[in-house]
């Protein structure tokens, strides 16, 4: 991930981190205290069905979903919150977004509730990491399964949301106007050139025959 130096977070990372940490804490303990007021229990077990049932060796397998996940309660407060519900009436969508898509459904869903627009995690909080960038998680390598290499290489397991997309607008904001900016500079020489050209085109002695 492409880390930026900024004044805001130098010498202050550890505190922000674990400011970051805590809100996942809390987002978990605030969705899971609604279900347990609800009376509902916080796994899941549902038998999914074959694709060709039909088929000779085809049979329907259980799945359990935690809704004790923060991928869960995630999910769950960000269609509450946007179909202004309780989590209660959200519990059914969020088992089925987790146990067709897992945790990176959370991208898909994102994109839905902004009308199918892709998201641009540089300027969007992820509604997961909360714009760390990184699996706030912190899975084992073991568990995401890494090469085994990897485990020992200090590499970053990133958000399997946002992909690791820097949240930093307002450096990302500066980058594409400086690049709008050269951008306009060329189209300027550019269209200068061609019209030097094309004048000199025009003045050749044999289309004025």
């Amino acid at each position: 991930m492409n880390h930026r130096t900024h004044p805001a977070v130098d010498g202050h990372a550890d505190a922000i981190l674990g400011t970051v940490f805590d809100h996942f804490t809390r987002r978990i303990t605030d969705v899971t205290t609604r279900l347990a007021a609800h009376g509902i229990p916080l796994t899941t077990t549902t038998d999914v069905p074959p694709a060709d049932p039909t088929g000779p060796w085809t049979s329907t397998f259980p799945i359990t979903v935690d809704r004790s996940t923060l991928a869960w309660c995630t999910a769950a407060q960000m269609l509450a919150d946007h179909h202004r519900t309780g989590i209660d009436r959200q519990v059914l969508a969020t088992d089925a977004l987790l146990r067709e898509l897992g945790v990176c459904g959370l991208a898909d869903l994102h994109s839905d509730l902004h009308h199918g627009a892709p998201v641009d995690y540089r300027f969007t909080r992820c509604p997961y990491c909360s714009g760390i960038g990184k699996d706030p998680t912190q899975p084992t390598c073991g568990e995401v399964g890494c090469a085994p290499w990897l485990e020992f290489a200090g590499h970053d397991h990133i958000c399997p949301v946002c992909r690791g997309d820097d949240y930093q607008p307002q450096w990302v904001a500066e980058e594409q106007m400086t690049e709008l900016e050269e951008l306009l500079a060329d189209a300027i020489k550019e269209r200068v050139s061609l019209r030097s050209r094309l004048v000199t085109w025009l003045r050749r002695p044999e289309l004025h025959l």
